[in-house]
């Protein structure tokens, strides 16, 4: 009797769940990666929540994330996605470069960061290598953790740990305790203290101050 072999990456292509809130941008990367004869996009994902109802749904091979959306931000969906699969690959592909942010989705469990500056070659050979189990980054994103090893910014968020800079992240974006509570599945009470440690960490005494912060770091924006 023979025993039928579970179909490899070679022979059935990479499977790619990809992840961004924007539907025009979602549609535009959809068609460059399907042009890939190896590349099958079996799902797309705007938010967080999704993302991860998604994955459970199709366990693709990648999941191209973006980090930055409404609510819960792609850093959680990380997070959430490899607890419940350790091996989950996944490539960032954001609009941002800032240190803290690289190292934050990195230290969420993700494999590869490319910005969305990069040419299509970048993003597809970064996908191919974090198929593989390989770790990936853009050359703009290698500059600049490169430099940051060189020469440390020493940014309040680097006293941070990630899910403190998520909820900073969606304090700067104007979300009140209570739906922050919600987005993560956190009590407010949790929330409100985590926004003390904020404080506390970084030696802001403001929101205000915390707004600054996570604009000048990229986290958010004031437009």
């Amino acid at each position: 009797m023979t025993t039928a072999k579970t179909p490899t990456l070679k022979t059935r292509g990479i499977s790619i769940l990809l992840v961004d809130d924007h539907p025009v941008v979602r549609q535009g990367y959809r068609r460059v990666l399907e042009h890939q004869d190896d590349f099958r996009v079996v799902a797309e994902a705007d938010n967080a929540a999704n993302a991860y109802r998604e994955f459970k749904s199709h366990t693709p091979d990648v999941v191209v994330m973006d980090i930055s959306m409404p609510g819960a931000s792609g850093l959680e969906a990380i997070r959430n996605i490899r607890a419940r699969d350790a091996d989950a690959r996944i490539l960032v592909f954001s609009m941002h470069s800032e240190a803290a942010q690289v190292k934050a989705a990195f230290g969420a469990g993700a494999s590869g960061f490319v910005t969305k500056g990069s040419e299509p070659a970048e993003l597809i050979a970064a996908i191919r290598s974090v198929a593989r189990g390989e770790h990936a980054m853009s050359d703009d994103v290698a500059r600049v953790l490169a430099l940051e090893s060189l020469v440390p910014t020493r940014s309040a968020l680097d006293q941070l740990g990630e899910r403190e800079i998520e909820i900073l992240r969606q304090l700067a974006a104007g979300h009140t305790k209570e739906q922050i509570a919600a987005n993560l599945n956190l009590s407010t009470k949790t929330v409100q203290n985590y926004h003390y440690l904020i404080k506390a960490k970084t030696g802001l005494r403001t929101d205000a101050q915390l707004v600054r912060l996570a604009v000048e770091c990229g986290l958010a924006s004031l437009t």
